[in-house]
């Protein structure tokens, strides 16, 4: 009787191990903090995976870039060394030149609408160019409006001229700095800081919550807000992983994906609004342009260089034509 009971308990530990195993235990990527409305978004994310998989589907996110910074981790995204990630979509513009669309100073009218444009047939024609360098795209993330921020006064187009200003690894971005007079210096994420509180550079540009979440403002302390971008940030999964779950588990993750998105939107709001106060509450010269005629009139040699490509014309065209 004991050695039914022994065997008995040692095939159900067997079954148990088996079942481990056969658990797909899925890595991600963020570069935010724990409490960042990505970072938030994507550990729900991992909890409706597993929940609604039972346990088949595992995915954890590795938040604040401990498994590399961005252009890291966009090359192990494409050869399998992440599951999935989040990534803002200017730096795959050189790898997807469909992205840049979206990246052009001035594409989108509003945060709403970029949300219409991204939900809509734009964000499935991008999402099928992504899986040319083996990505899926599942959902779009919000990123808020960029504008330019310096350790000297920002008041207009005239004060961002010799400016050295942190961009990310972007042609687009690069050409835009230049064609605002200022000097277009790629640098990664994290070492923003010490690099303006060195003097490397003058500035950045970034939307409120990585201005007030980083320390940025206390290093550079006038906030120009051009909103020269609204770029939305691609929910991204590796492809081969994903050819590799059942079709009920593909549509279990996608729209766990949508739900973090729908979620991540909400908690962005919020926290675009309590970063706001911070900075404001902390003294620093904010300056809302009424007028953006002479920026966005800066922008026609990039316009005129990035908007050429049949894709990129096309894509552009279809954001202008959603209301």
């Amino acid at each position: 009787m004991k050695l039914m009971k022994l065997g008995t308990a040692a095939g159900a530990i067997l079954v148990a191990l088996a079942s481990l195993a056969s658990a797909a235990e899925l890595r991600g990527w963020n570069t935010h903090v724990p409490d960042y409305p990505v970072s938030v978004a994507m550990d729900k994310f991992g909890e409706l995976v597993a929940q609604r998989t039972e346990g088949r589907v595992k995915p954890k996110t590795y938040h604040s870039a401990q498994l590399g910074e961005q252009d890291d981790a966009i090359e192990q995204m494409q050869f399998g060394g992440l599951d999935f990630a989040v990534f803002n979509l200017v730096p795959l513009n050189n790898l997807v030149p469909a992205t840049q669309a979206t990246t052009l100073p001035y594409a989108f009218k509003s945060i709403d609408h970029m949300h219409r444009v991204m939900d809509g047939n734009v964000g499935e024609v991008i999402g099928k160019h992504m899986e040319d360098v083996n990505m899926v795209a599942l959902a779009w993330y919000d990123s808020g409006a960029r504008s330019f921020y310096a350790n000297k006064p920002l008041k207009s187009l005239a004060d961002l001229k010799g400016l050295k200003i942190r961009v990310q690894n972007s042609d687009v971005n690069v050409a835009m700095v230049e064609a605002l007079g200022g000097n277009a210096t790629p640098i990664p994420f994290g070492e923003v800081f010490t690099s303006i509180q060195s003097g490397v550079v003058d500035g950045a540009e970034n939307n409120w919550p990585s201005y007030e979440s980083t320390g940025h403002f206390e290093v550079a302390r006038h906030y120009l807000l051009d909103q020269h971008t609204i770029v939305p940030e691609v929910f991204a999964i590796n492809k081969t992983t994903w050819d590799k779950l059942s079709g009920d588990d593909q549509k279990i993750v996608r729209q766990a994906a949508i739900e973090s998105a729908t979620l991540q939107r909400k908690l962005w709001a919020e926290r675009e609004a309590k970063s706001e106060k911070i900075v404001r509450d902390a003294g620093n010269t904010i300056v809302e342009l009424e007028d953006k005629s002479d920026f966005i009139a800066a922008m026609k040699p990039v316009y005129d260089k990035f908007a050429t490509n049949a894709v990129v014309s096309d894509i552009l065209k279809q954001i202008q034509a959603v209301k």
